[in-house]
């Protein structure tokens, strides 16, 4: 039998250090710094307005992001959200959500709304982050409130979605600021941008939510965003692309409803593609932008809208 001797005694020790370094480090790696795995995105139909017979009830099937508003209220958006993330355990996919409830959303414009004041809207944030703790889930963080933060909302929104940012990170989730897209402010505004609002704390940017650039636009676009921030010091930063009505090279600007607009690539993640984490359908297809080029208000389902993506 071998002697315990006191240098076998160190030796052990040490494994045992090493050992348990690894485990807290591996249990310490955050959303915004593990390694995307390919895995299938989740698909409720609960969560999409495709109606479930007729020519558009196989987009019941595609995996869509679920918007997240002030209208589930901060009593109930735990145990809400808590649900839909069973549902998606159960079903060994990754699910995607959009939070959209900042104050002053949309700038007034068709979607307008959002909590009325910053405390409001922290005390959702919290409860999101409650529900989201030790998930799988891909988190968009407030669509446009940063591209269109030199019009409405200015430096106040910045420092919220920065409390929001860092608060929604720790749960362990994979937290995509949102960065507008490719046709809207130039890489370096939102560089800027994004740092002062927290993207520290994020795996990376969401790129051409409810928007109709191409996907090569915004690869590049994406690729230019991430290379900012490197050159700023916040290295290892990814982004995803909503390819839900991108099908089709955009013939103008136009946001609202356009009638050239087609479906765009199927989700899915990715690996292997540089910076590029995958790509999502975060705005619903069919749904409409607002009430222009014969859409209903924003957000409800139109055959028209539908029909075209299509066409």
């Amino acid at each position: 039998m071998a002697r315990w001797t006191p240098g076998r005694r160190r030796s052990a020790l040490a494994v045992l250090a090493l050992v348990l370094a690894t485990i807290t480090t591996t249990l310490s790696v955050t959303g915004a710094e593990a390694r995307p795995t390919p895995t299938r995105l989740y698909a409720d139909a609960a969560t999409v307005q495709v109606p479930a017979s007729g020519p558009y009830a196989a987009w019941r099937t595609v995996p869509q992001a679920w918007w997240l508003t002030e209208s589930l209220s901060t009593a109930t958006v735990r145990s809400t959200v808590a649900a839909y993330l069973d549902r998606a355990a159960a079903a060994k996919a990754r699910p995607v959500l959009v939070l959209y409830a900042i104050p002053g959303r949309d700038c007034g414009s068709y979607s307008s709304g959002g909590f009325a004041d910053a405390a409001g809207y922290r005390g959702w944030i919290a409860q999101v982050a409650a529900a989201l703790q030790g998930s799988s889930a891909l988190v968009v963080v407030e669509p446009d409130a940063l591209a269109s933060a030199g019009k409405c909302g200015g430096s106040g929104r910045i420092s919220l979605l920065r409390w929001a940012t860092r608060k929604l990170a720790r749960s362990g989730a994979w937290i995509y600021l949102d960065a507008g897209h490719s046709n809207w402010e130039k890489s370096t505004v939102m560089v800027s941008r994004l740092r002062a609002a927290g993207v520290r704390w994020a795996r990376g940017v969401s790129l051409n939510v409810s928007n109709y650039r191409s996907t090569a636009a915004e690869k590049r676009f994406g690729a230019s965003v991430v290379r900012g921030l490197r050159a700023r010091g916040l290295k290892g930063k990814r982004f995803v692309i909503d390819t839900s009505r991108n099908g089709a090279m955009p013939r103008s600007s136009e946001w609202c409803n356009p009638t050239w607009a087609r479906l765009g690539a199927r989700p899915r993640l990715v690996r292997h593609r540089g910076a590029l984490d995958g790509f999502l359908w975060v705005k619903h297809p069919g749904e409409s932008d607002g009430t222009c080029n014969g859409g209903p208000e924003a957000g409800r389902w139109s055959d028209l809208l539908a029909s075209r993506l299509v066409a």
